[in-house]
């Protein structure tokens, strides 16, 4: 553990200062924006309600008072209340997370499920006109966009052959089109970066070795190429959870989910402030803590690489 120390401190003071410039830039961003007053109460409101309104919210305070009065908040746990709901933002969001997981998680497990054969597939049949097709369907799936895809997904399994509902969350069935949506879109990104990196190992000096020695092909990319060729794929997925969250926010609204997603763009149309910044500061901390345990992961795996970097 004290040999991983040097490995892993730098990126913990990394991600913490990625998290607070997170928090500061969305604090004064939303701000800039325009008078929350303004927005909720209306442009007919009256003066006296619109000052009664800043004082209820501290809005009358200059900004720096604001930003302190937040950050001392949020240290102690308090995020601050919705002002539509009156109800802690924190209580708001966390009652949606549960929703919006259960589409992430599925459609990062699918994401792997999908990507690594077929990219480990393709990269066995390199050139051929297998490893043209993947690569030119894995180009579709990651240039058009997910919420593109889910409107895809919704005419062809929903409108055309009624299969599955195109939105709500009451049955199990409105589950399938929107994780299939995040599925798929990230397994082509899966798909082609263990191609590429499976090509790479395949042309190591050890592998041609053991495929010299007798090792059956079976053998070389079980116990040599496909094992090695993970070590890389592990960054990528920290990175792509950042991806999934996004991801999330699109297709939830595409498919009326009711997740963060969906209550994230109602929170910013309405300017219901801290809501939006209990969002934005759980999608910073899933990115920064997801990428944190692959970086550590990743030196635990290959020692190599931590060596390099403490030398």
């Amino acid at each position: 553990m004290t040999s991983l120390l040097p490995y892993i401190a730098p990126k913990v003071l990394r991600a913490t200062l990625s998290i607070i410039v997170v928090v500061t830039l969305t604090f004064f961003v939303l701000r800039a924006s325009g008078d929350p007053a303004l927005q909720i109460l209306g442009p007919g409101a009256r003066a006296p309600d619109l000052e009664a309104f800043r004082q209820k919210w501290g809005l009358d305070q200059s900004l720096p008072v604001q930003y302190l009065r937040y950050l001392w908040g949020a240290l102690h746990g308090d995020f601050g209340n919705s002002m539509l709901a009156g109800q802690p933002a924190a209580e708001l969001v966390l009652e949606r997370m549960p929703l919006t997981l259960a589409l992430m998680l599925p459609g990062l497990a699918l994401n792997v499920l999908i990507g690594l054969p077929v990219g480990a597939y393709a990269a066995m049949h390199r050139d051929s006109w297998i490893d043209r097709s993947v690569m030119m369907l894995t180009v579709l799936g990651f240039t058009v966009p997910s919420f593109v895809l889910g409107l895809i997904f919704i005419l062809i399994f929903s409108v055309t052959f009624g299969l599955f509902p195109s939105g709500g969350a009451e049955k199990w069935q409105s589950f399938v089109l929107p994780v299939l949506t995040l599925g798929v879109s990230g397994a082509a990104i899966i798909a082609r970066f263990t191609r590429s990196a499976m090509i790479e190992v395949l042309s190591q000096l050890y592998v041609v070795a053991a495929s010299a020695k007798g090792v059956t092909w079976r053998q070389v990319i079980h116990h040599h190429a496909l094992p090695n060729a993970i070590i890389p794929i592990l960054t990528l997925l920290g990175l792509m959870l950042g991806g999934q969250v996004a991801g999330a926010v699109l297709v939830e609204n595409v498919f009326g989910w009711p997740g963060i997603g969906q209550l994230l763009v109602v929170s910013v149309g309405n300017r219901d402030l801290a809501v939006v910044q209990v969002i934005l500061l759980l999608v910073a901390l899933t990115m920064t803590s997801a990428n944190l345990m692959m970086d550590v992961l990743y030196g635990v795996v290959d020692p190599r690489l931590r060596q390099a970097r403490q030398g």
